[in-house]
């Protein structure tokens, strides 16, 4: 079957982007991002990509335009970005995936299952804009799959939450419903939830699917890059690797979202800047105490702007630092050509 740019998932908004001096280069979509170049896809196939600035710059998923030289020349704004604070200690955004339009967060019925997790997950999507949907597999073989899906439930009434046997064709369809024909889904998720399962039912592929332990349910990484793969009905899959830690930055709204209830109740404090901690007329802490409120859901939520807010200051001190430096790199050359006479 012959794709078209369509089908590929171009539209208006990236159209819009295009002006004149574009006529001569080539569409393509980010399939893979390498060490060192770039995998583009286009109605005519993939070709490699020579990157016009670092590889880690670039998501899979980002549309990007190119000369006959396969050199990248131009990458277009995203639609939706997904993107976190990388892990470890270093200070600095790492990108996920572009232009999704579904997340599909996923977590297995067992030891692996957690609120607070999902919450998070469900922060990035906010963020960038995608339409989040809670997947639990392993629920063929779980005998309590309903009291899990009611947790997720519990999240938010309007939460679409899936539970489903991965190797069902039935359970396969649900999913593949709610993506479009030339929309993408990315999926997220621990280690070991059967997301290279999953991904083999969505795409057709047969990737090698690693054994999970049984005495904690953690597997082991099977993805260890991100692929943009064609789903069996015409939308688009991104898998990717599983996340032990998930720092969402620049996302104080999207916190407000997830949390909608204590956010409602909120509005009710005596002071607009209450921090819910010991303030006079607070209303979540009368909430809570009434039992209106779960303590727990409090906690998870008050962490999670903590969270939010070290991280996306990190985030903004590293950049201070990054353009201190560019500047002081720029004078120290001014400085040397002036000695040379230049």
């Amino acid at each position: 079957m012959t794709l078209t740019y369509t089908d590929l998932g171009w539209s208006d908004f990236f159209q819009s982007q295009q002006d004149s001096d574009d006529g001569e280069l080539t569409r393509f979509r980010v399939s893979a991002v390498h060490r060192d170049r770039l995998t583009g896809l286009s109605p005519d196939g993939e070709i490699p990509v020579l990157p016009d600035r670092l590889t880690g710059e670039f998501a899979v998923g980002d549309w990007i335009l190119v000369n006959e030289a396969s050199q990248v020349c131009k990458r277009l704004e995203r639609q939706t970005e997904l993107s976190r604070r990388a892990a470890g200690t270093d200070a600095r955004v790492q990108l996920i995936a572009a232009n999704v339009d579904v997340l599909f967060i996923t977590t297995s019925c067992n030891e692996d299952f957690n609120l607070a997790r999902l919450e998070r997950y469900l922060a990035l999507a906010h963020q960038a804009g995608c339409v989040p949907v809670v997947v639990l597999t392993k629920a063929d073989v779980c005998e309590d799959a309903a009291e899990y899906r009611a947790k997720a439930q519990s999240l938010s009434p309007s939460l679409t939450v899936l539970t489903l046997d991965a190797k069902d064709p039935d359970d396969l369809k649900q999913l593949l419903s709610l993506v479009s024909p030339g929309q993408t889904a990315a999926l997220v998720g621990s280690s070991g939830v059967g997301k290279t399962t999953l991904t083999n039912g969505l795409t057709g592929s047969t990737d090698a699917v690693r054994e999970v332990r049984e005495v904690d349910s953690k597997g082991r990484h099977t993805t260890t890059a991100r692929y943009l793969r064609r789903m069996v009905h015409g939308g688009w899959l991104i898998d990717t690797p599983g996340m032990r830690a998930l720092r969402i930055k620049d996302a104080d709204e999207a916190v407000e979202e997830v949390f909608y209830d204590l956010t409602e109740v909120a509005q009710g404090c005596r002071f607009s800047d209450c921090a819910h901690s010991g303030e006079p007329g607070c209303a979540v802490r009368a909430a809570v105490k009434a039992g209106t409120v779960e303590r727990d859901r409090f906690e998870r939520w008050q962490k999670l702007h903590r969270d939010e807010e070290r991280n996306t200051e990190n985030l903004a001190q590293s950049r201070r630092r990054d353009k201190g430096l560019g500047k002081m790199i720029k004078s120290m050359k001014r400085d040397h050509k002036g000695r040379k006479g230049y």
